[in-house]
C-alpha cells in the first residue's frame, strides 16, 4: 500500500481520504484549517441528485440583462474584477451553446446517477447517518411564467433520468404550511435528502478517520513538485515532504497546483452567501428552493439557513451587503415566520466555465490526481469522487468515463 497526501479537508478531500484508507493506503490530510471550514461549511446541505442542469445554459444570452441589472437578480458581477474574469466569461459563453449545454448536462447526469453509491457505505455508520434527513428538495415557482420557463430544463432532467413530481398551491401548502402563499407551482425531486449540519458531518467523518489512523497536517502547501517516483510538497514555511501520491482537492484554490503539474485550468470562483435565522428549524421540514431568486431555505441544526446567490468577483473578503440584504428579505418573503439573522457567511465555490469538475491524473505525472471544481455539487458528488480517486490511485478502471472531466479538455 502507498503513502498518499490529500490536499483539502472538505467533502471531496475527506471522501478521498475515506476511500483511500478503505483500500489500505496510509493517508495524510493536509489543510491548515479543520474539516469543513471552507465552502463545505456554508452550503445548503442538499444531496442534489437532480442538479444535472449546468449554469452554462443557452438561456443565459436572453436573461443576461435581467441577471446583471435586476434588483432581485441572484447573480452579480464585481465590475472591478472584470479584467481578470473576462477570459473565464468568454469560455463560459462559448459553453452555453445548445450542443455544449446538452453535453455538459449528460456528463453531470452520469456522475449524479451514481452519486449515492459514494455515500452508501459511509452512511451505514451511525455517527454520520445522524446528520441525514430523508426529506426531498422542493423547488418553488412564484408565477406561472417562471414555471413555464423552467419546462425545458425540467424536460431535460427527466430525459436524463431525474424523477420528480409537480404540485399546485394546495399541494405545497399541505407539505409546507408555513411557506407564504405566493408559490403557484412546486417540483419535488425524488430521492434527494439533506444534512442538518454539513460541517458537523465532516467533523464526525474526520474523527472516525483519525481514529483509524488518518494523519492531519495543519499546514498550507505552496508548491507541488512531481518526482520520478513520487511527489514533493513544499509548505509555506519552505519545508519539503515527499509522498508517493498527492490528491488535489483544494476547491477554488486548485488552479495553481494544476499549473505546477502541467495543466492550465480556467478555474475561478463563485462567491456564495448564506444567512441564518436561529431557532426556526421547525418552520419547514425540507430544503425549499425559490427558483427565480436562486437560493435554498434549509432547516439545519442551528436554525433555517438561507443559502445561495452567485457573485463573480474573486477572493476578496468584503461581503456584498446588497446580496445579503436580498437573501434576507427574500427568505422572509418566502417564509414569513423567520425572525432576525444572527450570522452571515461568504464562501468561495470553485467554478469552471463548462460547469463540470476536474477529475483525473495530472499531465506531468500520474502520481498527482485532481479532484476539484465541483461548483454547487461538492456535497452531492464528494463520496463518488472519493471512490473514483481511489480507483485511479489503485490503477483500477473507474465506473464512469472520465473523459468529460479531464483537465486537458480545455
Amino acid at each position: 500500500m502507498a503513502e498518499v497526501a490529500v490536499l483539502g479537508a472538505g467533502f471531496v478531500g475527506l471522501s478521498c481520504a475515506y476511500w483511500l484508507m478503505r483500500d489500505g493506503h496510509r493517508v495524510t490530510l493536509i489543510d491548515p484549517q479543520g474539516p469543513g471550514e471552507g465552502a463545505s461549511f456554508g452550503n445548503a446541505g442538499t444531496f442534489a441528485n437532480y442538479a444535472c442542469i449546468p449554469v452554462n445554459n443557452p438561456e443565459v444570452f436572453r436573461n443576461l440583462p435581467r441577471f446583471l441589472f435586476s434588483h432581485t437578480s441572484p447573480l452579480r458581477i464585481r465590475w472591478r474584477y472584470m479584467p481578470q474574469l473576462a477570459p473565464w466569461l468568454v469560455r463560459f459563453l462559448a459553453n452555453s451553446t445548445p450542443r455544449r449545454y446538452g453535453a455538459c448536462a449528460e456528463a453531470l447526469a452520469q456522475l449524479l446517477s451514481r452519486a449515492f453509491e459514494g455515500y452508501r457505505e459511509m452512511l451505514s455508520a451511525e455517527e454520520l447517518n445522524a446528520f441525514v434527513r430523508q426529506r426531498e428538495c422542493l423547488y418553488l415557482y412564484s408565477s406561472a411564467a417562471a414555471f413555464k420557463a423552467a419546462q425545458p430544463s425540467l424536460a431535460l432532467r427527466r430525459k436524463l433520468g431525474v424523477a420528480f413530481d409537480h404540485y399546485d398551491r394546495d399541494g405545497i401548502r399541505q407539505m409546507e404550511p408555513n411557506l407564504a402563499a405566493i408559490f403557484e407551482h412546486g417540483t419535488l425531486f425524488r430521492d434527494s435528502w439533506f444534512l442538518t449540519d454539513p460541517r458537523g458531518f465532516l467533523r464526525a467523518l474526520h474523527s472516525s478517520l483519525i481514529a483509524r489512523g488518518l494523519q492531519h497536517e495543519r499546514v498550507a502547501v505552496r508548491t507541488i513538485e512531481p518526482l520520478s517516483d513520487g511527489v514533493r510538497l513544499v509548505d509555506d514555511a519552505a519545508k519539503a515532504n515527499d509522498t508517493e501520491h498527492a490528491i488535489v482537492c483544494t476547491g477554488a484554490l486548485s488552479a495553481r497546483f494544476a499549473r505546477q503539474c502541467g495543466d492550465r485550468v480556467p478555474l475561478d470562483t463563485e462567491r456564495g452567501y448564506h444567512v441564518r435565522f436561529p431557532g426556526t428549524s421547525a418552520l419547514i421540514s425540507r430544503p425549499c428552493g425559490w427558483a427565480e431568486r436562486g437560493f435554498y431555505l434549509t432547516p439545519m441544526a442551528g436554525g433555517v439557513r438561507a443559502a445561495g446567490m452567485v457573485e463573480l468577483g474573486g477572493f476578496g473578503p468584503r461581503k456584498n451587503r446588497g446580496l445579503l440584504n436580498l437573501l434576507t428579505t427574500s427568505a422572509r418573503e418566502a417564509l414569513p415566520g423567520l425572525g432576525e439573522v444572527d450570522s452571515d457567511w461568504l464562501g468561495f465555490r470553485p467554478s469552471l466555465p463548462d460547469g463540470l469538475p476536474v477529475i483525473g491524473h495530472a499531465s506531468a505525472t500520474p502520481r498527482v490526481v485532481y479532484a476539484f471544481g465541483h461548483q454547487h455539487l461538492g456535497v452531492t458528488l464528494g463520496g463518488l469522487t472519493g471512490s473514483v480517486v481511489a480507483d485511479l490511485v489503485a490503477g483500477r478502471r473507474p465506473p464512469v468515463n472520465l473523459d468529460p472531466y479531464s483537465p486537458r479538455r480545455f
